[in-house]
């Protein structure tokens, strides 16, 4: 436990975090939204301050980063909570609280200090702030990722992208890369779906490009929900207006957790946005969580050469140097290619 960054004190012992775009006034003895920022006597903390409850190596593609390190491995830790209450979560074991409290999960206390000494025994090239929201688990994300940076590690967030202009900017000296989730681009379905709101989001994805760290988008494609070609033109068309180079993942939906009714995406509708994206302008787009010959790798926008072959999260060939295409020479966007 930790005192919590970005709050307020109230007269009445009462606290404003603005962590989150949720601005949770939370009363003496009160817990926020994510369930892990509590107020105890007018101060509040991250109860989850260096409980770690899942830490494992992965390969950078699976956050998933296709265009940041390709190839290398990220260092993946977790702690409990998340500020959205998705019905699809993946992860829900761990990032619902109520959840986490039910299955007898905790985490493990691990110190910032140990968190960048395995990271560096084991030979990888960043940190990844991911399974659960890392915005819920800032405090110690930032302690981590300030001397990660020392240490010569990256750091990365995989992330909802509900997060406060006050926060990123914080961290933004420390933070490289991040892949955002964009569910939806309509406000109902944030507020149905993801108990939260669109545009903050959308001021995230700007303002992570505005504080140049890399930004890749993810959108999990939920049959029903949010497959609407409409839709899907919206999403591709706002990533679009704020950088070209930024990489969509289009994910494929499986039933998880309370989403159950709804089928897995069928994989005409991920090839559907695919091309949408294409006709927006979008230099580099994939289709994740389903095999297809061209989803997973990337072609140069100029000459439209294979210039990274990857398998599953495997990658195989890179034909690129110092950033440019090994067939033409034009530029192709990201970090350490």
């Amino acid at each position: 436990m930790k005192e919590a960054l970005f709050y307020n004190k109230e007269s009445d012992s009462s606290v404003s975090c603005f962590l989150c775009p949720h601005h949770c006034h939370i009363a003496d003895g009160g817990i926020g939204i994510c369930g892990v920022r509590a107020n105890r006597g007018g101060t509040l903390y991250s109860l989850n301050y260096a409980k770690v409850i899942s830490a494992n190596i992965d390969p950078i593609e699976k956050k998933p980063l296709f265009h940041f390190f390709p190839g290398s491995s990220a260092y993946s830790i977790a702690s409990v909570g998340c500020n959205f209450k998705c019905d699809f979560c993946q992860n829900w074991q761990i990032s619902q609280v109520s959840e986490a409290k039910r299955l007898g999960v905790e985490g493990v206390e691990v110190s910032p200090e140990k968190i960048v000494a395995d990271a560096k025994e084991n030979d990888c090239k960043s940190i990844s702030y991911t399974y659960t929201e890392p915005t819920i688990f800032f405090e110690f994300a930032y302690d981590c990722a300030k001397l990660a940076k020392s240490k010569g590690l990256y750091n990365n967030f995989v992330t909802n992208g509900y997060i406060s202009k006050e926060a990123l900017e914080h961290i933004s000296g420390y933070l490289d890369a991040a892949n955002v989730d964009l569910k939806s681009f309509r406000d109902d379905f944030y507020r149905t779906v993801c108990k939260g709101s669109l545009e903050p989001v959308l001021d995230t994805i700007r303002l992570m490009k505005k504080l140049d760290i890399w930004v890749e988008v993810t959108t999990l494609v939920v049959p029903g929900q949010n497959d609407s070609s409409g839709e899907l033109s919206d999403i591709a068309g706002f990533i679009s207006s704020v950088d070209k180079d930024i990489p969509w993942h289009i994910s494929r939906f499986h039933p998880d957790y309370k989403s159950t009714t709804p089928s897995a995406t069928p994989l005409s509708k991920l090839e559907e946005a695919y091309q949408i994206g294409k006709d927006k302008g979008l230099k580099y787009i994939y289709i994740g969580n389903i095999y297809t010959q061209r989803g997973e790798n990337t072609y140069c926008p100029s000459c439209n050469e294979l210039v990274i072959k990857r398998m599953g999260f495997s990658v195989e060939t890179i034909n690129i140097k110092e950033s440019k295409c090994d067939y033409c020479g034009s530029e192709i966007a990201g970090r350490g290619l």
